[in-house]
C-alpha cells in the first residue's frame, strides 16, 4: 500500500527513467514548447477526451506533455487516440507522480473520480502547477476550504470545469438578466434528466491487472475490489463520488446562482429518494432542493433515472423576474415574457444530450483558452475556485440535508450549518491514514 506519505517523498523518483523510455519524437515536442504551456491530463476514461480536444484546439498556446490513468488499459487507448489527434506522443504514466515532479509541466488538469479531485488539485499546487478541476472541485465542503487555502498560499490558478461560464452568449445574456432584461430576477429553477441503468449488485473479485487499486482508491479508505464500481459507477457510491447533484446539477446551479447574484443561501432544503432500482447506489436517482435566501430562491431537481424533460430540454435552467423568463442551456435560450409569451430565442446550431459523458464542445474549448490567458496574465478566470466552491459546497450541503432528512440553517458566511453538530459531522471525511489533505 502507498500511503500518500510516501507518495509525496516519492515525487523525486524515477523522472529520468520515465524521460529515457519516451520517443524522441514526444521528448522534441515538449523541448520544443517553450512558447506553449505543457499540460498534464490526469484521468482518462471520459472527460480527459475533452481535456484532449480542447487543448488540441489550442495548440498554438499549449501542448500535451503527460496523461495519466491508474488504469492500463484505459491509458492506452487514450494514449493512442491522443497520438493520432496531436501527432505527437505524450508521455503516458499509470502512476502520476512522476507527471507532478517533472520540470516540464505548467498545469495540470483532473478527470479523476470526485475523490481525487481535491487531493490531486493540491498536490498540483504544490508542486508549482496551475490546476484545471472538474466540477466538482471538492468531494466534500471541508476540501473545498482546502483547495481555497492551497491556491491562496501558492498562488496558482484554480480553474473549475464549469465550462458553461467561459460561453459566449450565456455571458451576453446573464448581463442583460444583470440589466435588468427580465426585471428583477427572483427564482431560478435547474434540472436535470436522464435514463441512467441499474449499476447492479456488486460482486468482490480478484483486481484486475490493469487497475492499480491502491492508487485509484487514494484518500479513501481501503476497501475490497468489487465488479461494477469501475470505471464510472463510483459516482452513486458515497466513499468515492458525490450522487448526480454534483455530477450534473453543479453546472446548472451554477448558472441560476450567476443569473440571481446569489452567495451561500440561508436554508437549504432537500427531498427524494432511490426509486427506479434496487441496487448498490447509494445515493438518490430522484433529488428535489430549495436554497432559501431573504428574497429569492433557487431550486433543483435532479432525475437521473426519469427522462422526462422540462421545457423541452434534458438539462437547463430557468430564470424568472418580475418581468419575463430566460430558459438558457448549453445549446442556446429562449426569452418569455410576464405572461408566458415567447418574444426572443437563440440556437447554437448543436443539440447535447444529458447522456453524453464526454462533453466534447465549444465550451470547453473557450474554457480551457480562457485558463490559458489567465495563466499568461491575458485574462481573468471564468471559473476560479473562489466562485466555483459556493455552488459546489451549496450542492455538497444539499446531499446533507438529504441524508440527515431535515432542513438546514447556515451561516451565509461560509456556508457552514448552524447549531447542527451532527449535520457538521458531514462537512468533512475519513481519509485513509496519511492521506489526508494538507495545504
Amino acid at each position: 500500500m502507498i500511503s500518500r506519505r510516501t507518495f509525496v517523498n516519492g515525487l523525486a523518483v524515477g523522472v529520468a527513467g520515465s524521460a529515457l523510455s519516451s520517443t524522441a519524437k514526444s521528448y522534441a515536442q515538449i523541448l520544443g514548447a517553450n512558447d506553449r504551456l505543457n499540460f498534464a491530463i490526469n484521468g482518462l476514461n471520459g472527460r480527459g477526451y475533452a481535456h484532449l480536444s480542447a487543448l488540441k484546439n489550442n495548440s498554438k498556446t499549449a501542448r500535451i506533455a503527460y496523461c495519466c490513468d491508474v488504469d492500463s488499459k484505459i491509458l492506452a487507448r487514450f494514449a493512442g487516440a491522443a497520438e493520432r489527434e496531436l501527432g505527437y506522443a505524450p508521455r503516458a504514466e499509470q502512476d502520476f507522480r512522476r507527471m507532478l515532479d517533472s520540470k516540464d509541466v505548467d498545469a495540470i488538469t483532473v478527470a479523476t473520480p470526485d475523490h481525487w479531485h481535491t487531493p490531486l488539485a493540491v498536490l498540483g499546487l504544490k508542486a508549482g502547477k496551475h490546476v484545471y478541476v472538474e466540477k466538482p472541485s471538492s468531494q466534500n465542503a471541508r476540501e473545498g476550504e482546502l483547495l481555497l487555502a492551497a491556491q491562496e498560499k501558492y498562488k496558482k490558478c484554480v480553474q473549475v470545469g464549469d465550462q458553461q461560464r467561459s460561453s459566449d452568449y450565456t455571458i451576453a445574456m446573464i448581463g442583460k438578466i444583470h440589466d435588468g432584461y427580465i426585471g428583477e430576477p427572483y427564482l431560478a429553477k435547474a434540472w436535470y434528466a436522464n435514463t441512467r441503468l441499474s449499476m447492479g449488485t456488486g460482486k468482490h473479485a480478484p483486481v484486475p491487472e490493469n487497475l492499480n487499486w491502491d492508487l485509484w482508491q487514494g484518500p479513501a479508505p481501503r476497501s475490497e475490489y468489487k465488479d461494477n464500481i469501475h470505471p464510472y459507477n463510483w459516482h452513486w457510491l458515497r466513499r468515492y463520488g458525490t450522487g448526480e447533484t454534483l455530477n450534473n446539477g453543479t453546472h446548472e446551479v451554477d448558472i441560476c446562482r450567476w443569473a440571481l447574484q446569489a452567495e451561500y443561501p440561508e436554508s437549504v432544503t432537500a427531498t427524494g429518494g432511490r426509486y427506479q432500482f434496487k441496487d448498490d447506489w447509494q445515493f438518490y436517482d430522484t433529488l428535489v432542493t430549495s436554497f432559501g435566501y431573504k428574497d429569492k430562491t433557487i431550486s433543483w431537481e435532479g432525475r437521473c433515472c426519469q427522462g422526462m424533460k422540462v421545457y423541452d430540454r434534458d438539462r437547463g435552467s430557468a430564470i424568472m423576474g418580475t418581468k419575463g423568463t430566460v430558459v438558457i442551456d448549453r445549446d442556446g435560450y429562449d426569452v418569455y415574457d410576464w405572461k408566458g409569451k415567447q418574444i426572443d430565442k437563440f440556437r447554437t446550431g448543436k443539440t447535447t444530450s444529458s447522456s453524453d459523458t464526454l462533453g466534447i464542445d465549444t465550451m470547453t474549448d473557450a474554457h480551457f483558452a480562457n485558463f490559458i490567458g489567465a495563466i499568461k496574465g491575458e485574462a481573468k478566470l471564468s471559473s476560479p475556485i473562489q466562485i466555483a466552491n459556493i455552488t459546489v459546497t451549496m450542492l455538497l450541503l444539499s446531499n446533507i440535508a438529504y441524508f440527515m432528512d431535515r432542513t438546514l440553517h447556515l451561516d451565509t458566511r461560509n456556508g457552514h450549518v448552524k447549531n447542527d453538530p451532527e449535520a457538521m459531522k458531514l462537512w468533512g471525511r475519513e481519509y485513509e491514514r496519511g492521506w489526508e489533505v494538507t495545504v
